[in-house]
Formats: C-alpha cells, structure tokens, sequence
C-alpha cells in the first residue's frame, strides 16, 4: 500500500512531466501555469487510494487521476473569472495574468484535457469511469450555479446551503474514490460507499472551511481570516444566523451585511461575536462533526482489511484535526 504522501509525490512527478507545449502557447501556457502552482492534490490522490485498495500496480490510474487534477483546476480557472478574483494560491489568477478571455477558452481547453486523460483508463473501465464522471462534472456545474445565484438572495436556507456544497465540492471527492474504486476491481458495493465516504468528507471539509474562515487560526489555516464576513458570502454559519437572530442582534447583523463603508477588522469582529452569541460556531462544529463520523460509518463498511484502509482513516483524522 502507498502512503498519501507517496501517492502525492506520484502525482506532482505526472504533472510536472505533462506536455503542455504545442502552439498556440497562448492556449497552453496558462494551463501549464494554473497546473505549477500548487494545490493538495487530494481528488487525484483519493483515485490512486481507491484504487489503492483493490491492487497495488497503479501504473495504469495515474493518468485518469491527473485528469481530474485537469478538471478541478478547469473549474478554478473558470471559478476565477466568474468571482472576479485576483488571486490564487497567493498567485494572479489567470485572468489577472493574461485576461478573462484567455482564462475562459484555456479552461475550456483544459476540460477537453481532462477527458483525454481519464479515457486512457483501461477500455474494460471505461463506460463506468465516464458515467460517474460526466455525472459528477455536471453536478460541479450546478453546485457553481447555485453558488452565483445565492449570492444575490437573503433568504437562502440551511438545506440549500448544504446541497450547493455537496454538489459543488463534495461530489468530487467522492467521485475521484469512485473512480479509484472501480480502476480497482471493487464491487459495486464498495464503490458505491467509498462515493458516499468522499462525499460526507466533502461536506464536512467545506463546513470547516467557513468555521475556519472566521475562527481558525491564520499560521494553520494558510489564508487571512474573516474574507468571508468582509464580502457578506452565504456561508453555513451566516446563513444560520440569519435564521437564528432576533431583536436587536438581528439588527445589529443585518446592519453589517448591508453597511458599505466600514472596518474591516471591526466588522469581523462583530460578526464573529454575533457567530458566538447565536451559538453559531458551536452549532457548526457539530455539524461537521456529524459528518466526519458519517465518512467514518461508510469506511468501516468498505470490504477489504482495515490496513489498507489506513491512510484513508488517517486522512479523516488529519481534517478533524485542522485548528479552529
């Protein structure tokens, strides 16, 4: 069995060998940029670990993994323009380095990409493979929608917030295992869990992700915090509060959200206070705490010795403990 870390340094060894070097460079070289600089790698390292499971020659998954790698960062690139963001992984963004011209149609390019690479899987998988990710991509797409469209309503609720996330994040770490999983030889059965297992780590990291945006440590989480209180974003925690709030608190909340001139640290304090008072964080933690131990439930079910399960336990283990 390979470590995560092992698998990781597969990973980064295939992107750096990728051969993005056709004209016209004005198509491929942003391709090749987005690529370098950087990321987890976790969708295409979570195909190598379902695969992982069932065999252990995994020659022939490394490029379909690299192509999900291609299309999660297709989906940043294009994920860029739409939320006109200026940077990426303390990079410029691509349309901030060329413009948003090129950054569309080299992400486009980069889907195509993506699909070239995950059909080089072996042809007795590759009906399987294409129907979970044509599947999954499409939800991304509708996970992308809701997420634009929420940002002009009020009156988002809870549930909504949670399938926009599931589908615009979740659904691909369980589709990557998914992948893996049939690549592996898996049964129908455990495929099908290793899906739902990466679909409730999903979950539970993007919850985490906003508890950390505005409770987490900076040194830890790697970005500033409180970007999602200054640009009023509908996160799980927001959307709670709203839902929750009254009197003057429900004031005082909705004052800060519709204010235009402001300070910034000010305003992250006192929306962080107004998280506190609701009872928002701890709420929040529990419901990612609910998820992690669904993620756990579904692993324990996988059928193959807990051994080879390990670094995918480990891997649950290393989110919960991220610092909040």
């Amino acid at each position: 069995m390979y470590s995560f870390n092992e698998l990781h340094e597969i990973i980064e060894k295939e992107i750096d060998g990728l051969e993005f070097s056709a004209p016209p460079e004005g198509l491929f070289e942003p391709m090749k940029y987005i690529l370098g600089i950087g990321g987890k790698r976790l969708r295409p390292i979570l195909v190598l670990l379902g695969a992982n499971l069932y065999k252990d020659d995994l020659s022939k998954v490394c490029l379909p993994a690299i192509g999900i790698e291609i299309f999660h960062n297709f989906t940043l690139l294009h994920d860029d323009v739409m939320d006109n963001a200026p940077i990426r992984r303390n990079k410029k963004t691509v349309h901030e380095k060329w413009n948003s011209n090129v950054a569309i149609l080299s992400g486009d390019a980069m889907s195509i990409k993506a699909y070239q690479y995950i059909g080089s899987c072996e042809d007795k998988y590759l009906r399987d493979v294409l129907t979970v990710f044509n599947q999954t991509a499409l939800e991304v797409c509708e996970g992308q929608q809701f997420d634009m469209e929420f940002e002009d309503r009020n009156d988002v609720e809870i549930e909504e917030y949670l399938n926009m996330i599931r589908l615009k994040t979740a659904v691909l770490l369980g589709g990557s295992l998914k992948m893996g999983a049939i690549m592996g030889d898996a049964s129908s059965k455990d495929a099908e869990l290793l899906y739902h297992f990466g679909v409730n780590l999903g979950m539970a990291f993007q919850l985490q992700d906003d508890l950390l945006d505005v409770f987490g440590d900076e040194a830890v989480f790697g970005k500033k915090i409180g970007g999602d209180i200054l640009s009023n974003k509908k996160t799980f925690l927001l959307i709670n509060a709203l839902e929750t709030a009254s009197g003057d608190v429900e004031k005082e909340l909705k004052s800060w959200i519709t204010t235009k001139s402001f300070n910034p640290e000010e305003k992250i304090k006192a929306v962080g206070t107004i998280y506190e008072q609701l009872n928002v964080r701890e709420y929040s933690q529990n419901k990612i705490e609910n998820y992690f131990a669904l993620c756990l439930e579904y692993l324990d079910k996988v059928d193959v010795d807990a051994e080879k399960k390990k670094e995918l336990y480990l891997l649950v283990k290393g989110l919960v403990d991220r610092s909040v």
